[in-house]
């Protein structure tokens, strides 16, 4: 199995899955606790919060999550890339604790330390599964849907 070394630009992507979503979600809990409960029974209400500051921040970081999220998993496997967004529960505490103002128990600080070791364990390993290229498909370009192709007929197509 081949180790591969990330680059400076990768490690950029990974900050990025672990901030955006902590931030993002922080973000929205500190805009709806400034708002009245709002009830799917009045989607206006909905609408309107979704355009106040602090709600409109935490979409926006949202979407760099969800940005970065799909960039790294193009070049990483998801049990790489998934537990850069476990590091998130550490911040999200950090934030509540320190920003909103929120009580922490002591089980949940356990809970939270639990994790974030056995995140460690996991970022230990590496980034992509080597497989062979018997197992893998190729993407078909040409196809405006980019359907996935065998890669037999990849691998005929390329003899020919």
């Amino acid at each position: 199995m081949v180790h591969h070394t990330l680059t400076s630009r990768q490690y950029v992507i990974l900050g990025l899955v672990a901030l955006c979503a902590p931030l993002g979600d922080t973000c929205l809990s500190r805009g709806m606790t400034s708002l009245a409960p709002i009830s799917l029974a009045h989607p206006g209400t909905l609408i309107a919060a979704v355009f106040t500051p602090w709600i409109a921040a935490g979409i926006t970081l949202l979407i760099g999550f969800f940005a970065s999220y799909l960039t790294a998993l193009s070049w990483a496997d998801l049990t790489f890339v998934l537990p850069a967004t476990a590091f998130g529960n550490v911040i999200v505490a950090l934030l509540s604790r320190f920003w909103l103002h929120e009580p922490i128990s002591l089980m949940r600080w356990a809970g939270i330390v639990l994790i974030t070791v056995g995140v460690g364990f996991v970022a230990q390993g590496p980034s992509f599964t080597e497989t062979s290229s018997h197992a893998q498909g190729a993407i078909d370009q040409s196809n405006p849907t980019y359907a996935i192709r065998p890669a037999e007929a990849v691998e005929e197509e390329h003899v020919r």
